[in-house]
């Protein structure tokens, strides 16, 4: 993994209605371009209409790959919004991808430090917002989703920001194993262990992957 890349692009949204439904979100956000407090709740300026599953302490900056964009253009022709920014990221960047990132990975980006706590699952709104039926499967099929912080230390950030990876976990879990691992019908328990326990991992992960754990012992499971 390349120890520091450049943030492309930086965006912020706010809640609004999505055009032709009654529902709202902050899935259309806006390039910034000067800097931003970045804070353990998230980014200054930018919502969330669903506090369960976006935003909080736990998904407080979601980074997106740039390069994803691409593979979701080819399978998905007429997609719309398939380009950085598109589908609800605060960060984009090139060469960070989910085989080189591992939970628990923490890194200076301006003034501020953050850990992935989590990959990103996809939900409805990517379909609503590139109009196009089976995009938020195939991302999550071919584990695309990119991933959330945690701040551990608040600070301004801003595009052009160096992203500079400072620490590791030992036996670190990438996000492409994690997503492999969680796609299985039936993943060794073992595999399960070394996902739920992963240091850095969110706790509202861990408590599924437990439940998982428990069903599968319950259930047959090999060990």
């Amino acid at each position: 993994m390349n120890p520091r890349i450049a943030v492309d692009a930086l965006f912020v949204g706010q809640v609004a209605r999505l055009a032709g439904d009654s529902r709202s979100s902050a899935i259309v956000k806006t390039a910034v371009s000067g800097r931003c407090l970045l804070t353990v709740e998230g980014l200054t300026g930018d919502t969330q209409a669903d506090r369960r599953a976006h935003g909080g302490s736990g998904k407080a900056l979601h980074q997106y790959p740039a390069e994803h964009y691409a593979l979701l253009a080819a399978a998905f022709p007429s997609a719309q919004h398939l380009a950085p920014g598109g589908l609800g990221e605060n960060i984009s960047t090139h060469g960070l991808m989910e085989r080189d990132a591992c939970i628990g990975d923490v890194f200076r980006l301006g003034g501020a430090r953050i850990q992935i706590s989590q990959p990103r699952t996809p939900c409805w709104k990517i379909d609503h917002r590139t109009a196009c039926a089976g995009v938020s499967a195939f991302i999550a099929e071919h584990g695309l989703a990119g991933w959330y912080y945690r701040v551990l230390e608040a600070g301004e950030i801003a595009a052009g920001d160096w992203l500079e990876h400072i620490e590791r976990p030992a036996d670190a879990v990438s996000l492409a194993e994690f997503w492999r691992v969680i796609r299985e019908s039936r993943p060794s328990l073992g595999a399960l262990s070394r996902l739920a326990y992963a240091e850095g991992l969110d706790p509202n992960w861990t408590g599924k992957l437990t439940q998982r754990i428990e069903w599968l012992r319950n259930n047959g499971s090999a060990a």
